[in-house]
């Protein structure tokens, strides 16, 4: 497709139809669904937009979870080429390998310089947000993914090794504006 100027959306019934495309899409792939909230189930559509605005509002969170907020990123020509899940806070487990930002690039749109204009849209809503010091995290074995971090400022932290032997690398974003 080649590159097209972005935006974050907030998930609306306006974007299903797109939005169900690049869900089939990362089911075709047979690759991890990133980040997480992008393998919630989407059907019924309208429950699941309802889902994750409720849980923006702070509303209906599991036990043990922190409040987030998700954005698709979208095309001039609105298809959603990414998907953004930022924690307003950390916990233990996002502290060492989940961040406050997750994001994903839809599989056939890879390559194309998304990645670096969502995390770089994901800062500025951690600056609405008042996060001043954004952790950012990618599995070892993510080239692609560092590379993106480290282009957005990211600074390199101790790694962390999960249960199952994955590394996770760890970055720091300082937001000083």
């Amino acid at each position: 497709m080649g590159k097209e100027k972005v935006r974050l959306v907030r998930p609306s019934a306006e974007y299903k139809e797109t939005y169900l495309a690049f869900y089939q899409d990362w089911l075709a792939s047979g690759e991890s669904m990133v980040p997480w909230v992008i393998a919630k189930e989407p059907y019924p559509f309208e429950e699941m937009v309802a889902s994750l605005q409720r849980s923006e509002q702070g509303m209906d969170i599991p036990k043990g979870w922190v409040q987030d907020s998700t954005y698709w990123l979208v095309t001039e020509s609105d298809r959603v080429v990414g998907a953004v899940n930022v924690r307003h806070e950390l916990n233990e487990k996002l502290f060492h390998s989940g961040g406050h930002i997750g994001y994903g690039i839809r599989p056939g749109e890879r390559q194309n310089g998304y990645g670096s204009e969502i995390l770089k849209l994901s800062l500025e809503i951690t600056k609405e947000l008042g996060i001043t010091k954004v952790l950012v995290v990618c599995d070892a074995h993510n080239e692609a993914s560092k590379r993106v971090i480290l282009r957005n400022g990211g600074i390199q932290d101790e790694d962390y090794i999960e249960a199952d032997g994955n590394v996770v690398e760890r970055f720091w974003i300082n937001r000083v504006e």
